[in-house]
């Protein structure tokens, strides 16, 4: 079993910038993958980015690739997204989740546990 727990998230006028956390206890942090995805209201839940157990690889959706970087830190159990040039479209519940395989994956139903969200608007 593992707990995530997010934090970081907040207010910001476009352009600005946020870094969120997640914070996980339970399972060997650094044994799995860990991504970062979001939900605007009336839209589904879709992929961020991810990050390898070992932090050497890592993958970005389109529209955030460049603007958003995914880091973790496997000492102190936690994983950030640092988002710059944020955008109104960028406002969402972002949450971040843990997966079990070998290889990093972008689909929502491939991560096996969830932290509860962090709420990021955006305002123009």
């Amino acid at each position: 079993q593992v707990q995530l727990v997010e934090s970081g998230g907040g207010l910001v006028q476009a352009g600005g910038s946020l870094r969120l956390s997640c914070a996980a206890s339970g399972r060997t942090f650094s044994s799995y993958n860990m991504g970062w995805f979001r939900q605007a209201p009336g839209k589904e839940r879709e992929f961020v980015a991810a990050i390898s157990w070992s932090g050497r690889e890592t993958t970005y959706a389109n529209s955030v690739n460049g603007r958003f970087t995914i880091a973790r830190d496997n000492a102190k159990n936690t994983v950030y997204l640092q988002m710059n040039i944020l955008k109104p479209e960028d406002t969402a519940v972002y949450y971040c989740a843990a997966d079990l395989s070998s290889v990093v994956r972008a689909l929502v139903t491939e991560y096996d546990y969830w932290g509860q969200g962090t709420q990021v608007t955006v305002s123009s």
